[in-house]
């Protein structure tokens, strides 16, 4: 069951906390950030790699999830995104995480690992791209798409970009039940927000060891595109996954999760 806190009068935030560490023993946190039309669930697969290693918190971001859904009108800003995960940290009495971020999610770790780098001490980025302006092209159509015919047909109509040609169809399935939960009006919201965000002129302030996760055929950008600013992250490295998904997390979870493990542990 997911635990609630108060973020700010009326907003309510959503996290799972799984945790099968020894209890005598101290452990670290993972907090997993998730992408657009998502939840904490995004990272199902990733709990039985960490979670015997770290307290994994998986938190709904404002607006998804079990979190309080968003008017359309909501003013949405990236800072906001970036000040909940930190809000969240203190909520737990957290000083130091391990962050792990999904697509937009991983933006969002970047920019807390930027701006906050006392507060990160690894951090793992999965199809993320440090800037989303190229959304800009896409964004008024699924907007249009979403008001017309649904949260469901929207998610229909964009996977296959999304998650690539591997996937079975039980698995495609789940994915699509998961997004299509999503409220149009919180995917409204972001979406007219999204085509703003651009972190690129921040990584270089990142202090943690970071690890990038691409794929071959991502259609956010080619390796090349992700290289140029994951090597401005000092000391970082990349990790580029066979796929044509740009959603690793989701059509590679566990060659992508033994991937963080092994980073954020140890192999």
């Amino acid at each position: 069951m997911p635990q609630r806190f108060e973020v700010e009068p009326g907003v309510r935030l959503a996290y799972r906390v799984d945790d099968f560490t020894d209890p005598w023993a101290p452990a670290p946190v993972v907090l997993m950030l998730h992408g657009l039309a998502e939840s904490g669930e995004a990272f199902r697969a990733f709990v039985p790699h960490l979670a015997r290693r770290a307290r994994v918190v998986r938190l709904d971001l404002r607006g998804w999830g079990d979190s309080t859904p968003m008017p359309a009108d909501y003013p949405w800003r990236f800072e906001r995104l970036v000040a909940d995960a930190v809000a969240l940290l203190d909520h737990l009495g957290v000083g130091r995480a391990h962050l792990v971020g999904g697509k937009i999610g991983g933006t969002v770790a970047l920019a807390v690992a930027a701006r906050h780098p006392d507060r990160v001490a690894r951090l793992a980025v999965l199809g993320a791209p440090a800037s989303l302006r190229g959304m800009a092209s896409r964004a008024p159509a699924w907007r249009e798409q979403i008001a017309r015919e649904g949260v469901a047909a929207w998610v229909d109509a964009s996977n296959a970009g999304r998650m690539g040609s591997r996937m079975a169809p039980e698995q495609l399935a789940w994915w699509a039940a998961l997004m299509a939960r999503s409220p149009a009006s919180t995917l409204d919201g972001f979406l007219r927000m999204v085509p703003g965000v651009d972190v690129t002129e921040e990584v270089h302030r990142i202090a943690a060891p970071t690890l990038v996760v691409t794929t071959t055929g991502s259609g956010l950008g080619p390796v090349e595109e992700v290289r140029a600013w994951q090597e401005r992250i000092p000391g970082s490295r990349l990790a580029v996954i066979e796929s044509d998904s740009y959603h690793v997390a989701a059509s590679d979870p566990d060659e992508t999760a033994a991937l963080v493990r092994d980073f954020l542990f140890g192999a």
